[in-house]
């Protein structure tokens, strides 16, 4: 042992560090893809494209409609008409079919992939739109050309999510917008963690079947590190029942949101498929009430996000040591402004 450490030693003395570690990063860039990599976006091209050409591809969409209301929900809360809007990633117009042309003059819906764009359903007849494939990843819009960006359930397959928010900041104009929903935190953890246990089970180890989803407290710093201003983040949990894991899985086949992590096994094995059910059933397994059935309950964790392009019409802070009223007497607020009459804003 002691022998083949020094001759360890000598090679790492002889070794010209420099040279060393430029080999070491020219075969990673030949051969690896870059560390932001998680996602095979091909895949998921394929993915969408087969959900999007079945004749009941409607019927998986109830998460997507859902999410799409309440986006649109906060879009009417912005009293504001914007001349130019872009739904990025609109699906099957989740978003789009709610805008009428009070709130939007003019809409280019965008998704990256064809055949979901066919079946997208448009706005009110009033509102301008116009329809064309394009990457999350890399957006064609000029700097400074966009008052509205929209974008529902599709960043999560986004690699580099800091490089699409800096994208997105940088094509709105000053005072512009972006509004977006997407699955993150605790999203599909009952699958993640059954099928785990079954692959430790069965497989002898734990495969990346279930896609990674980011952090709710990393959001609004990539945000903030991307220059958007007046942040809004709120959070909210759909909870689907179903009969098994079985259907869970098929439905998110046909919603087009099926694992497409670049690690990915190629296929899942039939026995560790049904000790994952087994296991999810013992697991998170319980009675509807109404029915009384058994059946197995999916959270999707859904994250709404509100940026704002900074501008100097914009309200600012008031300066720090400028408050009126300590925090510890909020309890007696209205006893404070009746005594001093006015408060400054």
């Amino acid at each position: 042992m002691s022998c083949r450490m020094n001759i360890l030693r000598k090679l790492v003395t002889n070794a010209k560090p420099k040279l060393f570690i430029r080999k070491l990063v020219t075969l990673k860039t030949a051969n690896e893809p870059t560390p932001m990599t998680v996602f095979d976006r091909k895949a998921k091209i394929i993915q969408k494209q087969r959900a999007a050409i079945a004749e009941d591809s409607s019927v998986y969409e109830y998460i997507k409609e859902e999410v799409g209301y309440r986006l649109s929900d906060r879009l009417f809360d912005i009293k504001r008409q914007f001349n130019l809007v872009v739904d990025l990633g609109c699906g099957y117009g989740h978003v789009s079919k709610h805008i009428s042309i009070d709130n939007v003059k003019e809409l280019i819906m965008c998704d990256i992939c064809q055949e979901i764009l066919n079946k997208a359903k448009n706005p009110e007849p009033e509102v301008k739109v116009s329809k064309i494939v394009v990457d999350e990843e890399k957006l064609p819009f000029e700097n400074d050309s966009i008052d509205l960006i929209i974008s529902c359930l599709n960043l999560h397959w986004v690699n580099n999510l800091p490089s699409t928010f800096l994208q997105i900041k940088n094509s709105l104009k000053n005072d512009g917008v972006f509004l977006g929903a997407m699955l993150a935190g605790d999203t599909l953890f009952e699958l993640r963690s059954s099928l785990q246990l079954a692959g430790i089970e069965r497989d002898g180890g734990i495969a990346p079947r279930i896609s990674p989803f980011v952090r709710l407290r990393d959001v609004g710093a990539l945000m903030q590190s991307a220059g958007f201003s007046m942040l809004t983040l709120d959070t909210d949990e759909l909870i689907i029942r179903y009969p098994s894991m079985l259907e869970l899985m098929w439905d998110l086949k046909g919603m087009g949101e099926n694992n497409a992590v670049l690690q990915r096994p190629l296929r899942l094995n039939k026995n560790t498929m049904f000790s994952a059910a087994a296991i999810y059933e013992k697991l998170y397994g319980n009675n509807d009430e109404d029915s009384d059935t058994k059946g197995i309950p999916a959270t999707f964790q859904v994250l709404y996000m509100i940026g704002w392009k900074p501008d100097p019409s914009q309200p600012k802070p008031l300066s720090r040591g400028s408050g009126q009223i300590s925090i510890k007497d909020i309890g007696e607020l209205d006893k404070i402004v009746k005594n001093l009459g006015k408060i400054e804003t």
